[in-house]
């Protein structure tokens, strides 16, 4: 029966909807209403047309209205916004914005696809003529045409979602220095934080310079030129903002129509998308679905199901067929310069938030294998991160690398969609030749690590989790000696894989074990061996590799220049140039390599390095510097990785490496003895700045210094009387310190603390943190612990607890000893 059918915009669910409906029915009266200019083009496209990288505007354009109509028989109108719906009389009030009237229409069925608008809070300066959005085909045509006329060298992207990091690295393509500011403390929120991790270090690679957990109060413009002012009260330069912090559903109209709407504007929808009124159909980025992998409900803004949304909606109301919608389970891939982020399925972040626990009700596993074999050339490192249920079933996946992230993504994300178990994985026979894939797939190769937990064969340590070590727990490094040199994990001992079953008797049967490599497999070899000669030992997932990702990027970012001697080599050197291509090697492969043939040159000679193996990058730095050789250039592109060094007479030194914790570099020591507010401030400002310098720096905390390190709530411990009375009389962390002089039943500590927030000074709680990111070692003193009746659990985390040898240790190697 003929009927007619009116659908409220177009782009992936409208247009897709009208397609498909005309394909099963020839004779309905079929209707498109489009607010804009444009029903169908590719968003995604957008910010690389800005970048150049799609040179031709027309290129982003899927269809046209007169194609449509053409095509499909439809009767489109562009420049015609559907200002209210009437669900009882089952009509549609129509604006023709073109010739400015209004105008109604009667429908038998309804499709709403109204989409979703960018977030623009009202703040101070967002409304600058310099601040844009990204969201369609006329907020392109702003940026595009701002950029080109007003020729801005800086640019801020605030938000560190997908469209913020395109925008990020298609500005940086045109040669704007960028920042990226985000509120919490990763971009790409898809992602966990120890994947994204690996996305904020690229970032960096590239010269974007990134803000983590600083929001934006205000946007200041004068004829000098804009400034973003982050809450801390610092300042980043801007000729250009780009505002993507989130999207809001445009359900206004829906709202308006009495349709029932969730808590986020979302329309609520059936498995046929239908609303709550029988007549009427919503899809896209405007509706509540159901989340595929958890079963709770969602709203998940991609084009994908959009479009499998429109051809449901088809189906129904064309009434041959009946398809439903099972929900969306977001996967997602995103280029971040030239590396690929890809996720599908549930994250911990999601699993965590809906009340499941890690290893109680899902595990996870981290490797990190090449993108095809290894002997092949241009062979690729990706990660992945799987996430299981404690049956094996497999409920999410992450990926990040170079070369064959997507099609690896896909075959998760298929997996998930038929409620594959990580043993199915294992199974998977996946198409293999040297340039494409290994005979053991990566895919393969995490449901292998993965089985091996839930079979008993091995028991893994997350890289979160060394914080907590005590003493009784020892991280075992099974790498090799050259290995070694490029860094390691503190407090580790080394063992290398090859010499552990010799050298068992060095070890204690009352400890535990956790045995470290470069990304997993060795450890694993390791952890099976302590376990049958009848030691207790864990694995640590995706290793050194995982623990470098980690540690490198907490909090702020800065750009990591080219290591370019200032000698201003470009060859002319009348010593010999050799290169060398260490492509599809893993660590160590490529030190080894380098290492071999620099051997063979005379000093003064230069080696120029191509490598794929990402640990290179900042390998090649520690292993220059402990070997005496001179790092000329290095630099990263296309997934490639390129450093020039130079044969020097430098002496080799053991475990000297400046990325190495134990280093034999500048080092300072300082003896925090005093707990007042001012000497601590002083104290932490020392060590930030020493450490900025390059120094390794030692802080032993002893007698009142310890009030320094105590957290500031109350901590349920039990303590004998007198140690409960000198908890009751000392100051309860940073927050409860005293000034030395001047203070005034306390008001001077206040004055002082409000007098350094004017002045944007760092707090002594941001001094404390931003120590720990520079990785200053905090000790704090166990005999005064136990004099002062203080517990280790009482203390800051990432506070070492020991003894005067500690700290005579640490002040042997120090050219500088301070007490304070």
């Amino acid at each position: 029966m003929s009927k007619k059918i009116i659908v409220i915009g177009g782009v992936a669910g409208g247009a897709t909807a009208v397609a498909r409906l005309r394909r099963l029915d020839e004779t309905s009266e079929i209707i498109m209403l489009e607010k804009g200019e444009y029903v169908s083009f590719a968003n995604c496209g957008l910010p690389y047309y800005i970048g150049g990288v799609i040179k031709s505007r027309d290129a982003l354009f899927v269809s046209t209205p007169e194609a449509i109509s053409a095509k499909y028989n439809i009767d489109v109108r562009v420049l015609n916004e559907a200002v209210s719906i009437d669900k009882n009389m089952k009509t549609v009030k129509v604006r023709d914005l073109k010739e400015n009237r209004e105008y109604e229409l009667s429908y038998d069925e309804l499709i709403i696809s109204t989409g979703s608008r960018p977030i623009k809070p009202n703040v101070e300066g967002f409304d600058g003529e310099n601040v844009f959005t990204l969201w369609n085909i006329p907020d392109t045509d702003k940026i595009y045409n701002y950029v080109k006329e007003k020729s801005p060298k800086t640019a801020t992207v605030i938000g560190g979602g997908f469209i913020g990091l395109e925008m990020a690295e298609n500005l940086a393509h045109r040669g704007l220095a960028v920042t990226v500011v985000e509120k919490v403390d990763q971009v790409m929120a898809p992602l966990d934080k120890d994947m994204a991790n690996i996305v904020h270090r690229h970032m960096a690679e590239k010269g974007i310079s990134l803000v983590l957990e600083n929001g934006v109060s205000k946007i200041t413009h004068s004829p000098s030129g804009s400034k973003v002012v982050l809450e801390d009260g610092r300042e980043v330069n801007a000729d250009i903002v780009i505002l993507s912090i989130g999207i809001r559903a445009n359900s206004e109209l829906a709202k308006e129509a009495g349709l029932k709407l969730n808590a986020r504007g979302g329309v609520i929808v059936d498995e046929y998308m239908r609303t709550s009124e029988p007549n009427i159909y919503a899809v896209g980025d405007i509706v509540e679905t159901d989340d595929f992998v958890m079963g709770t409900r969602t709203m998940v803004p991609l084009a994908g199901p959009a479009n499998k949304q429109g051809r449901i909606v088809a189906d129904t109301i064309a009434g041959e067929i009946k398809t439903t919608y099972k929900g969306t389970q977001g996967t997602s891939v995103a280029k971040v310069f030239d590396l690929t982020v890809a996720s599908t399925g549930a994250n911990e972040k999601t699993l965590n938030r809906e009340g499941k626990e890690y290893k109680k009700d899902y595990r996870i596993t981290v490797v990190h294998p090449n993108s095809h074999a290894g002997y092949y050339p241009d062979a690729a490192t990706m990660s992945i991160k799987l996430i299981f249920d404690l049956k094996g079933k497999v409920l999410g996946a992450q990926i990040v690398g170079y070369d064959g992230v997507d099609k690896r993504i896909d075959v998760l994300a298929t997996s998930i969609r038929f409620g594959a178990t990580v043993y199915d994985l294992t199974e998977l026979e996946l198409a293999y030749a040297p340039p494409y894939s290994s005979a053991k797939d990566p895919v393969n190769m995490a449901g292998y690590t993965a089985t091996n937990q839930l079979d008993g064969l091995v028991e893994v340590a997350r890289i979160e989790e060394i914080k907590d070590f005590d003493n009784n727990t020892v991280i075992v490094d099974v790498r090799e000696d050259i290995e070694r040199k490029m860094g390691y994990i503190p407090n580790s001992i080394h063992i290398p894989l090859g010499n552990l079953r010799s050298r068992l008797n060095e070890l204690d049967r009352n400890k535990e074990y956790i045995t470290s490599c470069a990304v997993g497999l060795r450890g694993y070899i390791a952890a099976r061996i302590l376990k049958q000669q009848g030691f207790k030992a864990r694995n640590l997932m995706g290793g050194y590799r995982s623990y470098q990702s980690g540690q490198k990027f907490e909090g702020e970012i800065t750009p990591m220049m080219r290591n370019v001697a200032d000698s201003g080599f470009a060859g002319t050197s009348s010593n010999e140039m050799e290169e060398l291509d260490v492509s599809g090697l893993c660590c160590p492969g490529p030190i080894v390599e380098v290492s071999k043939r620099l051997e063979k040159l005379n000093v003064g000679d230069t080696l120029k390095v191509t490598a794929t193996d990402p640990g290179f990058y900042s390998d090649i730095s520690c292993w220059t510097d402990n070997t005496g050789n001179e790092l000329v250039e290095k630099k990263s592109e296309g997934g490639k990785f390129f450093a020039t060094i130079r044969k020097s007479g430098g002496v080799v030194t053991t475990e000297s490496c400046a990325c190495s914790e134990q280093g034999k570099k500048k080092e300072k020591t300082m003896i925090v003895f005093d707990g007042d507010l001012d000497k601590a401030i002083a104290s932490f400002i020392i060590a930030n700045g020493a450490a900025a310098m390059g120094n390794k720096v030692n802080m032993f905390f002893t007698f009142w210094g310890l009030n320094v390190l105590r957290k500031n709530e109350k901590v349920s411990v039990k303590k004998d009387f007198i140690s409960k009375m000198f908890g009751l009389m000392m100051p309860r962390g940073s927050k409860k310190l005293k000034l030395s002089k001047m203070n005034m039943m306390g008001m001077g500590s206040k004055m002082i603390r409000m007098v350094m927030k004017k002045q944007n000074v760092y707090s002594l709680e941001e001094l404390i943190n931003q120590a720990k990111s520079a990785g200053v070692k905090m000790i704090a003193c166990q005999m005064s612990m136990d004099v002062m009746g203080i517990k280790e659990e009482e203390l800051i985390d990432g506070v070492e607890v020991g003894g005067v040898a500690t700290m005579l240790n640490d002040s042997d190697r120090s050219d500088m000893n301070l007490f304070i």
